[in-house]
């Protein structure tokens, strides 16, 4: 019961303070174009209570998922959903005419006013996303401890630049394009700064240690398509990020190493015989043995505790960004890390950066939906998100909180800007659809459209929330 009130509690207070900034951004750019704000609502009708305060009733309404800013002159369906007044009246409301000749209304004003104020409420929920990961940045920015030690490969991806080169796991590198002893960061900025100073391939000269020779090697470096940033695994390398063996830190009911007995506090010793030093370097396994059986020796927690060893098949699942994946269905310890305090600037810096990179998971999602690449029985809503931050709440990770809210915060403004009626995306596309051909789109044809596109977002809301709880463990146990 504790957990469900926690996860509860903890979804409504990050999609309220969501559609809080999301409505906000609504009503400043409505008041600073002199629109009339006639209400300002947390939650979806009834209304519960709340204060009027010149034009405006700033309210609390019955429904927590979502929120509403009412300004004078809208009147279609999704945009106008007839809220309570201050003392529990229904307005009734002015007609078109009488709206139109009102200065203040929204649809006296300029079309680019209008796009001002539609695109306002996205714009504040990425101010609010970059404004999270800096404020995190600023009092705990973690640091890896391998980033800062001598470059030692854990595995080398088949195939890859770095195979092709002849690296190999075990080796270590004491020169990588004139420098000596490199760490894994030293590594990095190199290979960055190859790329992207010259723009296309380019050959860097290593040096690797190797059961006590050095081997001298020359590593190709690829092309980096454009807005895209470096990673090494991109290159194959993937190195050693801890001293000892990967040890699991939770195991999903249900999947392969479920089924095989593997437990928390256990430590991979081997996996065919390899011994790896990170969970990247386990997953990179995994895809090029492309599903085999894995032959895996554990050492389990516990004083009195002696090894084993199991054989787990693999299976594959749809990741939003990688498609189809192989997986075993564990998670490992986090490796070794030291916590800095970045100064505004660099603060700033690391916040966009974690930003862009966050920013096109909706869109990759949506286009494998749309291509039937993506089974739709992944998404979640509500319910998956309540899952997310009461784990979070209940293991007191508050980075993992703060990473969670601005994600949903940046997909928030992205999926908003999308041109589907109802959104403030759809809102803008027929502003600029008006603008193209210098009249007003008929009024009778705009309410159709947003009907249409009401009734299908009220139907999506509903599968995603029956998706949501057909994943609750208590609904998969009452299944045959």
């Amino acid at each position: 019961m504790l957990t469900f009130l926690s996860a509860l509690i903890s979804v409504l207070v990050v999609l309220g303070i969501m559609v809080l900034v999301h409505e906000f951004g609504h009503f400043v750019a409505a008041k600073l174009c002199d629109v009339r704000v006639e209400q300002f609502s947390i939650g979806f009708p009834p209304r519960l209570f709340g204060k009027k305060i010149g034009d405006t009733d700033y309210c609390i309404s019955a429904i927590p998922l979502g929120g509403y800013v009412k300004m004078t002159g809208e009147t279609l369906p999704g945009e106008n959903l007839s809220l309570t007044g201050p003392n529990g009246e229904t307005p009734v409301g002015e007609t078109i005419a009488a709206q139109a000749a009102d200065p203040r209304a929204l649809t006296s004003k300029p079309r680019w006013q209008r796009m001002i104020i539609g695109v306002a409420g996205p714009t504040a929920n990425f101010a609010l996303a970059l404004a999270l990961m800096t404020g995190f940045y600023m009092f705990h920015h973690e640091v890896f401890l391998f980033e800062d030690q001598p470059a030692t490969l854990d595995w080398v991806i088949p195939g890859s630049d770095a195979d092709q080169a002849g690296l190999q796991p075990g080796d270590r590198i004491v020169s990588f394009d004139s420098r000596q002893n490199p760490t894994w960061e030293d590594v990095y900025k190199a290979s960055a700064e190859n790329i992207q100073l010259l723009g296309h391939d380019h050959h860097v000269p290593l040096v690797v240690e190797r059961n006590g020779q050095q081997v001298p090697l020359t590593l190709q470096l690829p092309e980096l398509p454009k807005g895209k940033e470096f990673v090494l695994d991109k290159i194959g390398l993937l190195p050693v990020v801890q001293p000892t063996p990967v040890k699991v830190d939770t195991v999903t009911s249900g999947t392969p190493a479920y089924r095989a007995g593997v437990k928390p506090g256990d430590q991979f010793l081997s996996i065919d015989g390899h011994v790896f030093h990170g969970t990247e370097s386990i997953v990179a396994y995994l895809q090029s043995r492309n599903g085999a059986p894995l032959t895996i020796q554990l050492s389990h927690a516990g004083p009195n505790a002696t090894p084993s060893t199991v054989v787990v098949h693999p299976f594959q699942i749809q990741d939003p960004k990688q498609g189809l994946v192989w997986r075993i269905g564990f998670s490992g310890t986090p490796p070794p890390s030291r916590i800095e305090q970045l100064p505004l600037g660099e603060a700033v810096a690391e916040s966009a950066k974690f930003n862009r990179e966050n920013s096109l998971d909706i869109l990759v999602v949506l286009q494998r939906l749309v291509t039937h690449k993506m089974s739709v029985d992944t998404l979640s809503g509500p319910i998956g998100i309540a899952s997310q931050t009461g784990q979070a709440l209940s293991t007191q990770n508050w980075g993992g909180m703060v990473q969670l809210m601005t994600v949903i915060s940046l997909n928030l403004g992205i999926l908003n800007l999308l041109p589907f009626p109802i959104l403030d995306g759809g809102m803008i596309l027929f502003l600029l659809i008006e603008s193209v051909i210098r009249r007003d789109i008929n009024i009778a044809i705009k309410e159709r459209v947003y009907q249409v596109a009401f009734v299908m977002i009220i139907v999506f809301f509903a599968f995603i929330m029956f998706n949501d709880i057909s994943k609750l463990g208590w609904f998969t146990q009452a299944k045959p």
